[in-house]
């Protein structure tokens, strides 16, 4: 987890980190084939898949540009993700973006089974996975950010 203001951080902030921990563990061969299933959509592109968790928790897409500018603003404090980022295997592994409240954390796992096979063995489109995985997700974070 990345701290990126002076404020300290309030016990129910820390929460989403955790309540996403738990969703993305109980959903990681959906998360696989999500991520191979855009990966077949998109092709070759500098955008990484981000989950917005501002508002209604969604998917979103994070262009390089976005977070290099973003790594800038913070004083290069998300380097290490940029290097993940540049040597991401879609069809080895996992890697998103969530992003909260002036927070971001990494999403980066290697399943059991691997992002293609979950995608065939899932035997779902993208947009029926989106939808469920955006309705377990609002079912499983709950932000409750006070200032």
């Amino acid at each position: 987890m990345m701290e990126f203001d002076n404020k300290p951080l309030k016990k129910n902030q820390n929460n989403w980190q955790h309540q996403l921990d738990k969703f993305v563990r109980a959903n990681q061969t959906e998360l696989a084939a999500l991520a191979w299933g855009l990966n077949l959509e998109k092709g070759e592109t500098d955008e990484t898949i981000g989950i917005d968790l501002k508002g209604t928790p969604k998917f979103v897409y994070c262009s390089k540009a976005a977070i290099e500018k973003f790594n800038q603003n913070v004083d290069g404090k998300i380097q290490e993700i940029l290097g993940l980022i540049d040597s991401y295997q879609p069809e080895l592994e996992v890697l998103m973006i969530a992003i909260g409240d002036s927070q971001i954390k990494l999403v980066y796992f290697q399943p059991e089974i691997s992002p293609p096979n979950s995608f065939e063995q899932l035997n779902q489109n993208v947009d029926g996975l989106l939808e469920t995985l955006e309705t377990r997700l609002n079912a499983s974070i709950f932000l409750n950010l006070v200032e």
